[in-house]
């Protein structure tokens, strides 16, 4: 349990420094986000009302910098992100609204992407050189293409043209959002077409990856001596696979990182609610507690999905139980 508690160590490290990164850079930035808001008021403000929003916004800029990260950080563990300039609402509330959003269609998709295309890329390692290998080229030809356009001919062509797929948004405006399965089953008809189309853009890094690696587990001795032992082709395929894909988990666990910037695309073109577009607003409105609610959000998923491939590791790989070089 050794190198478990050394890596749950180094993740606790990793997290004081991005809160503490979290929390620098927005005052790092020239302007001040209180008088940005001030100044877009259509009316003079008096003195009084500038104290009242500084109070209302946390009013803790004309503290030491030291006092507001102990500040931010009591506030932090217990559940306050502070106020969105721009909304005028909690941070905690705003995110709780739209990262449920994007956890259910790019997170799912990513999953989905991963567990397709490192299947698919197992059997395809594995029958090397049969019909099967014609996939590889469909798949990086829609991975190639830009997403932007990809998404954006597939809602063409399959929502507009066709009506296949509802067009946009994330359900349809004749359902009010509840746990009824009215709405959970509108909420899943509109995310179709975007999954759909994460799933085919991002498919083939899976597939090519875990192909190349199963071809090179196939080839070592352990896994032709137990073909000339005869053992069972399914159970000698399962432990080619089991050793093949962890460099796949690894790269899960990276692209966890990227379900922000690839959500900013989909929701963009499906006019899809979520972080993508709350945060781009949050940046073009210099609305700082909501970039920091996002930013933080974003740092805890990455570290989350990192400390889970490491325990896939350590079930996976025995040498990483005693500390052993992989």
């Amino acid at each position: 349990m050794l190198p478990i508690a050394r890596r749950l160590g180094v993740y606790v490290v990793t997290a004081w420094v991005a809160v503490t990164a979290n929390f620098l850079l927005p005052r790092m930035m020239p302007g001040n986000p209180i008088q940005t808001l001030i100044g877009k008021l259509q009316y003079n403000v008096t003195p009084a009302e500038v104290n009242a929003i500084r109070l209302s916004f946390g009013g803790s800029l004309h503290n030491s910098l030291v006092h507001q990260y102990f500040t931010y950080l009591d506030q932090m563990f217990h559940g306050n992100l502070g106020v969105s300039i721009t909304l005028s609402t909690p941070v905690t509330t705003i995110l709780k609204g739209a990262v449920p959003w994007t956890v259910g269609l790019i997170g799912i998709s990513t999953v989905l992407s991963f567990f397709i295309g490192t299947f698919t890329g197992a059997l395809l390692g594995w029958t090397r050189g049969s019909r099967m290998d014609s996939l590889i080229p469909t798949a990086t030809f829609f991975q190639a293409v830009p997403y932007f356009f990809l998404g954006t001919v597939m809602l063409l062509v399959f929502g507009s043209d066709l009506h296949w797929f509802p067009e946009l948004g994330a359900y349809s405006l004749n359902v009010t959002p509840s746990w009824t399965w009215a709405f959970v089953s509108s909420a899943i008809r509109y995310g179709e077409l975007p999954m759909i189309s994460i799933v085919l853009s991002s498919i083939a890094g899976w597939m090519l990856g875990m192909r190349n690696m199963m071809i090179t587990m196939v080839a070592e001795d352990f896994v032709l001596m137990s073909v000339a032992m005869g053992l069972p082709r399914r159970k000698v395929i399962m432990t080619a696979a089991r050793n093949a894909i962890l460099p796949s988990i690894a790269n899960l666990s990276l692209a966890i990182g990227l379900v922000v910037s690839g959500a900013l695309l989909v929701e963009l073109v499906f006019n899809y609610p979520g972080v993508g577009n709350l945060l781009l607003n949050a940046v073009e409105n210099e609305d700082y507690p909501l970039i920091q609610g996002i930013f933080l959000i974003i740092t805890l998923a990455v570290l989350a999905a990192n400390l889970i491939a490491d325990l896939v590791y350590f079930a996976l790989d025995p040498r990483t139980r005693t500390g052993a070089t992989a």
